[in-house]
């Protein structure tokens, strides 16, 4: 037997060979670029050091949410690392907690506000940091505002500062709120695609884009006073931090004019005038007054000085092994839609196993459920809505806290609460219900393709390239019809109203927290910490702690985030920017990608399409 391999043999063992020695260079490439990322990173950072009487400059960057979305880890790292990043989210949490810590460290004197890459946060958020401000100052130290330019939502929190500094050649944009949305009545009939709308409510306006071009009287009537709410509520705070008339914030177009004229034209000269800053300084001369004020750094040419981001890092607590009496806080933010869905939606599935995670958790005495919702689904409202009612089964009392919004299947999942926190400038209401199914007969007959065939029943055939007959739509609007008559029952039985007056106040139309505590939609005005305050009350609890129950990442997913967040501050800055291009598509498209992600099994929605003011 000759002892040399066979042909066959050399083949197999040449073909393994290779694909061993690729898979070798392909981890160790991997391997050996970690490695190389996490040396970079450790070699090249320094201890984050907080000198005596320095400043904390919040630099908030992009959008305040209640949670954020969950994303690839690499491309959040990407995107938000330890630095501020306009694309990125920020954590009201974490600037509540920053600022709190900040007003008992003794090595902190002034915060510096800095919003120039703020973009994003309603104005019940930004009001939950203006009282952290205040709080900060009531401890006996200072808050400053320098902006190049101050947009309007980036004026709401400048507002709370002592001073507030303007570029000489900068300006304050000061233009109202606005609910405008694009309308595709005839572009639908240019394309004969047929738009079957079945919803209750006069105010139900999610899907008027759909049968009309343009907005109804009614959605305008209430959009008008909702809007003339919110905005009373804008004016009256910047007013009273400025020690300014409430209506010199709101001006127009003709007294603008005559108030440039007066500056000469200079927009910032404008706004000293208008009193709306208080002096005008380059980043110089600003970075000459923090030097008189907090003193120069050890090293470098700037003020003492501390990130919120680095700040963040450092004050972060650690986790705490030893578990104790707790108030549970579980976040619904986003759309709510069925199955599972990531951090930053809600799912009918994902958020339910949260609620039932904290029902079966001896430690969570109490839940605060925080609220940031447009609805959805009305199949997955009911679903979470009856996991709340298990828990309040086993004896652990449900809060709800309402953030900017919670409208529609927002309010469903928070109506059966044992208490309701609405802050002033909550959107909430929106009791109405709809569905829609698009079908494209007309546009395929078009282009000459048509259906035909059979079916042992109406409903077998049901098709989106096939028209619906009048029965099936009647019996469809039927299952609407039933569906409002829940939801009002619901909010009757729960609120303590009589169905008429739920019906006086529904029909989809959208309140402010401030109308809702008049009309009894929510018990008291009040943020997160109310509530979690008033969900140990109702618990009996004294001594207590708080835990988030959260989606969480693997370990795998934390160590990649943590290693890129360590090593994105060396890569180019156009990895984590969009380009002007896309953010038009996105916002064109936005109304569009909602109703197509909606997958209610009934085709039945609650919704607020309306609640995202501009």
């Amino acid at each position: 037997m000759s002892a040399n391999p066979s042909f066959f043999k050399r083949i197999c063992l040449f073909i393994w060979n290779i694909l061993n020695g690729t898979r070798k260079l392909i981890l160790n490439l991997i391997f050996f670029g970690i490695l190389a990322m996490i040396v970079v990173a450790i070699s090249s950072s320094e201890d984050i050091q907080v000198e005596d009487n320095s400043a904390l400059v919040l630099n908030l960057a992009g959008t305040i949410v209640d949670q954020k979305q969950q994303v690839d880890p690499i491309e959040a790292a990407l995107k938000q690392g330890n630095s501020g990043n306009a694309d990125g989210e920020i954590l009201l949490a974490d600037v509540l907690y920053v600022i709190d810590n900040a007003a008992q460290d003794n090595r902190i004197s002034t915060i510096v506000l800095d919003l120039a890459d703020l973009k994003r946060a309603g104005i019940s958020k930004l009001q939950s940091i203006g009282d952290a401000l205040k709080r900060f100052k009531e401890s006996g130290k200072k808050v400053v505002a320098i902006g190049h330019y101050y947009e309007q939502n980036q004026y709401f929190l400048a507002s709370f500062a002592d001073t507030v500094y303007l570029n000489p050649q900068g300006a304050v944009s000061l233009d109202g709120l606005s609910l405008y949305s694009l309308y595709f009545k005839s572009a639908l009939e240019k394309l004969k695609v047929k738009a079957h709308i079945f919803r209750v409510g006069t105010f139900k306006s999610a899907v008027e884009p759909y049968m009309r071009d343009d907005m109804s009287d009614a959605a305008k009537e209430a959009s008008n006073d909702l809007l003339s709410d919110i905005w009373q509520s804008y004016t009256q705070t910047v007013a009273s931090n400025r020690n300014i008339d409430a209506n010199s914030l709101t001006l127009s177009a003709q007294t603008y004019l005559s108030e440039l004229d007066k500056a000469q034209g200079n927009s910032a000269a404008m706004a000293v005038n208008m009193k709306w800053v208080d002096s005008l300084a380059t980043d110089e001369e600003f970075r000459k007054t923090m030097l008189e004020s907090v003193g120069k750094a050890k090293s470098g040419d700037s003020f003492k000085q501390v990130s919120f981001y680095d700040y963040l890092t450092l004050v972060t607590p650690l986790p705490n092994f030893v578990e104790q009496d707790s108030v549970g806080i579980i976040v619904a933010s986003g759309t709510i839609l069925n199955g599972s869905q990531p951090a930053g939606q809600i799912g009918g599935d994902s958020t339910t196993e949260l609620l039932r995670k904290a029902r079966f958790d001896k430690h969570i005495k109490a839940i605060v459920l925080r609220v940031d919702s447009p609805g959805g689904s009305a199949f997955a409202s009911e679903q979470i809505r009856q996991e709340l009612l298990a828990l309040k089964a086993e004896g652990k009392p449900v809060v709800v806290s309402m953030g900017s919004l919670a409208a529609s299947g927002g309010y469903w999942i928070s109506a059966s609460a044992d208490y309701i926190f609405a802050t002033p400038t909550t959107l909430t209401g929106s009791i109405g219900i709809f569905g829609m199914i698009t079908t494209f007969e007309d546009s395929l007959a078009s282009l000459g393709v048509h259906t035909d065939g059979v079916s042992t029943s109406e409903w077998a055939g049901l098709s989106i390239t096939r028209t619906l007959s009048p029965q099936i739509e009647t019996v469809i609007q039927r299952h609407i019809e039933r569906g409002y008559l829940d939801f009002i029952s619901l909010v009757a039985k729960e609120r303590k109203m009589t169905l008429e007056q739920v019906d006086t106040i529904a029909q989809g139309r959208v309140w402010s927290g401030k109308k809702a505590l008049e009309l009894g939609l929510v018990d008291e005005l009040g943020d997160i910490d109310q509530a979690i305050a008033k969900a140990a009350k109702l618990a009996d609890l004294t001594l207590f702690d708080t835990r988030v129950i959260e989606q969480e990442l693997t370990p795998e997913q934390l160590f990649i985030q943590q290693m890129f967040a360590s090593a994105s501050s060396y890569l180019p800055a156009s990895l984590s920017q969009s380009s002007v291009l896309e953010q038009m598509l996105t916002q064109w498209t936005g109304s569009l990608k909602t109703i197509a992600s909606f997958n209610d099994p009934n085709h039945v929605y609650v919704y607020c399409d309306n609640c995202a003011l501009n």
